[in-house]
This record gives structure tokens, sequence and C-alpha cells, in this order.
């Protein structure tokens, strides 16, 4: 796995997803929705927009407003549609041939396509394809919808593109930009997210937008229209919007993570606020979990509407006890190990005088390894805490995600090896506790969770996988290393 200078213990999502129809600054306006996107993936971005006549690309690593800020790079991106990517790197180097969107010339035209998630039998048709005679000249399982769309023997682009949607296996949404028509494509147990837009211009004619969450509609001025639907294809041409849902309707299991940590807090996921599902998963945590203390204090930034919900269930003050550096860049410092030590306080500080003497709840998202949580019990008690009580919003992370969610494996996950007990021993903490998973769903509106159908995919807490794992299956270490190396 990559090294970060100061790696927060998180899981991480893999990247975020934008493209544009109709609109005069396609490459600009596809920019800023990619601005707005950049919690999803930090690494690398990319744009390729269409002119009519000619595809345009520019891809670098490093974050959007370092790649798109010059206006020249911007100009070059011709045409009134686009799509863009941004990737956050799991293992192996993250280089430039690892950057979205991919683009191919077909004998149909030139397409592109920008994903997010992962493919679990990635391995087994990236060998398939191989044998063909098929080239890779990445290591993503983005790569395996270019080539199963350039051997597909149907004649149109969305017929291919379905083609090769029945071949794959796993979580994913797609943007792609063909000569004809912008395409948005979410698997057909919706674990990705993807939304449609709608741009209003000054002639009233429409604008088209497909975008990860809804806060890339708001810095764009676009309107919500609604979600994608799981197992549809939505296509976008000049004779407007259209909807084909090749697959066999299954029940939904959306991605449960996306409401505690990876949406941006002003989205609107699923038609719920995220905001406000982070309070209410805060209160219950308060109702199923609480003891006295004197103070509620969230671990920033991730952990302030939980705290939230808690302070105000609880009815104990809410205060910052821990401040956030936010100019601290990834590459700050060169993380030796003495450095990488001191990450969390470069980070985050203590607020001594809202901690001396006092009973502390902190509340956070999640824990992973839980090298960040203890870093953090060890500065609020530094700062003269008489106590310090963990609080998680989430159930404990006990299983790996194969569905495009950077975790570690199994092996390192502190829940999978240890109790609760245990884990708050480790952490410092004179107490710790998680929100239960049928709390959660009680939060997120479900009146408990039902085990023969659960309503999200929850597997990084309970190990019930709802998409199959093929490339596990067989020698299951070393292909689980080729599927990790190929997202």
């Amino acid at each position: 796995m990559q090294e970060r200078a100061f790696d927060d213990d998180k899981p991480h999502e893999e990247c975020g997803v934008f493209g544009v129809w109709n609109c005069a600054d396609a490459a600009a306006v596809t920019a800023l929705g990619l601005h707005a996107l950049q919690h999803r993936g930090q690494e690398a971005t990319g744009i390729v927009s269409y002119d009519g006549a000619r595809f345009h690309s520019h891809k670098a690593l490093g974050l959007v407003g370092e790649t798109f800020s010059d206006a020249r790079i911007i100009g070059q991106l011709k045409g009134s549609r686009a799509i863009g990517h941004n990737r956050y790197a799991t293992t192996g180097d993250t280089v430039l041939r690892n950057v979205q969107p991919l683009y191919a010339d077909f004998e149909f035209g030139g397409f592109a396509v920008a994903h997010n998630g992962n493919l679990t039998n990635a391995t087994s048709l990236h060998r398939a394809l191989v044998r063909r005679g098929c080239l890779f000249q990445s290591t993503m399982d983005s790569e395996v919808f270019i080539h199963l769309i350039a051997i597909s023997l149907y004649s149109t682009v969305v017929d291919r593109l379905i083609d090769a949607l029945k071949q794959v296996i796993g979580a994913y949404s797609l943007i792609a930009l063909s000569d004809e028509a912008l395409l948005g494509v979410r698997d057909p147990l919706g674990v990705r997210p993807l939304i449609l837009g709608r741009l209003t211009h000054a002639d009233g004619s429409p604008g088209w937008v497909l975008a990860s969450e809804t806060c890339a509609l708001d810095i764009v001025g676009a309107e919500f229209v609604r979600d994608v639907d799981p197992g549809e294809i939505v296509v976008i041409d000049n004779r407007g919007v259209h909807s084909i849902k090749p697959f066999t309707k299954e029940p939904s299991r959306f991605c449960v993570f996306e409401y505690i940590y990876f949406a941006r807090p002003d989205s609107v996921v699923e038609g719920m606020p995220v905001y406000e599902a982070r309070k209410r998963i805060g209160a219950e945590l308060a109702r199923e979990s609480h003891i006295d203390a004197d103070v509620i204090v969230p671990v920033p930034d991730s952990g302030v509407p939980a705290a939230m919900g808690y302070a105000t269930e609880s009815g104990i003050p809410f205060e910052l006890g821990i401040i956030r550096n936010h100019y601290v860049g990834r590459t700050f410092i060169e993380p030796t190990d003495s450095i990488r030590h001191l990450g969390v306080k470069l980070k985050h500080s203590a607020n001594k005088p809202m901690l001396a003497g006092k009973r502390v709840i902190l509340v956070d998202d999640s824990i992973v390894r839980g090298t960040t949580s203890r870093k953090i019990v060890e500065m609020v008690r530094a700062a003269g805490a008489a106590e310090v009580h963990m609080r998680i919003s989430s159930p404990p992370t006990t299983h790996s995600c194969f569905y495009g969610i950077d975790t570690p494996e199994r092996g390192k996950l502190l829940a999978a090896r240890h109790s609760v007990d245990e884990m708050a021993r480790l952490i410092g903490a004179d107490s710790l506790a998680f929100v239960s998973l049928d709390g959660l769903y009680r939060a997120l509106g479900k009146s408990n969770r039902d085990a023969a159908k659960p309503h999200y995919c929850d597997a990084c807490f309970t190990g019930e996988y709802p998409i199959a794992l093929p490339d596990m299956m067989d020698n299951s270490d070393r292909q689980l290393s080729l599927l990790t190396e190929m997202r």
C-alpha cells in the first residue's frame, strides 16, 4: 500500500465521476464538478471532452485545483460535452497511465469512460482478454470495459456497452462519452452512487449532468432530477434523456458507508440529506451507549455531525475540543518514522481550555486500524481531560471491502482481531462503544436490519457480501493481490 505522509486511518473512496452534456463551457463545468467531488479521490484527475469532431483529453497526478487552474488547459478541452474523474489510488504506483477517464478509438468512433467502484471478476476477465490478444495499457479493472466493448459483435455503442456489462461482476458507477451520447450506468444492486441533474441555459435549452453526488450539481448551478436507478443505463443525446434497464431487477444494496463517512455532508444521497443522517446516527449512538460526561467533542471534521446529534440527544454541551489544521498538505514533510509519529499533532491540536479537568466523550465515525484513535485519545489526555470515552457512529469494521473502497486486509482491522473492551484498552480510552447495526438502520429510517433482506451493503460490518467474489474463489491470496492491484 502506498505510504501517505499522515494517514488519517480512515477507509477511502476510490473516485468520483462527473459528466456534462450540451454546455458551452463543458470542460470548465466538469472541473468545477470534480472540485466538489475532490473528497472522493485526491491522487489524480482527468477530463475528456468532445467538440463534435475530435476528442480532447488532459490527465494529471494531483488535485483538481492544481491540474485545471490554468485557463490554457481548459481552453484546449474544447466542446459542449465532457466527462471527468477523480482517483484515489489503493495499491501500486500512482502513475499517469492509471489516470481516468480512459479513452479509445473504435471502429464506431471515440469512447471515453470514467469508473467508480470495483469489479470482482476483473482478474478472470483480464486473463481471458489477454489470451484473446488484448493489450492492456493500465493496471486498472476499468480498462476491462474498453476491451469488452472492443471485441463485442454488436453494432451500436449502447448494445456493446450492455454486452460488456453483462460479463462483469462487481459494484460500479460509470460515466461514458461517445461521439453521439453521454451515458451513465449503475450496477444492478446500486452499491455505488450516481445522480442525474439538469442545467437550464439562458435560451431555455437544457443541459444535463451526471455525477457521483448532489454537491457537484450545486457548484455548477444544476438542478437535481433523480438518482440513476440500480441496473439502469441513462443515455443522453440530442433527442433527450432515455432510460434502458437491461438487468433483472434486484433489491437495492446501496453502500451504507456513504451516509457514515464518504459522501459530503451537504449532499443528498438516495433521497436522504447526509448531514441529517449523520446527526440521527449520533443521536442513536447516545441512546444506545451514553455515559455521564461534561462535554461532547467531535474528532474533526467527519465526526462533527454525529457529535452534534449525540450532544442534542444527551443534553451535554458540544464543544470543539480538537481543532483541525486545514493547511497541512499531503506532502508537507517527508514521512519518516519520527515525523509520521507527529502527524496527528500537525493535523489536530487540543483546545485545552475545553478539555482540562473534563470528562470527555469523543465522537468519531469509524475505527479502522486504531492508530489515529490512539493518538487522539493520548492528545486529549495530555490536555488534562479527567476521563476520555470514545463513541463511534458506525458498527465495528470487521471485514474488508471489495466493492470500490480502500480498506486494509482483514488482519489489519482492529475490530477483526479484538473485542470492544480490548480495543478500548489498545486506544487508551476509559470506554468505547459503537452504534449497533440495528441502531444504524433505525437512524436511516428503517425499523431494524432485516437479515433476510438488508436494505444496504454493510459487508464491512457483517462479512455478508451481496455481490459474488469470483476472483477470491480460486487461489484466494494470489487473486486478492491481483484484484487489489488492478483497483
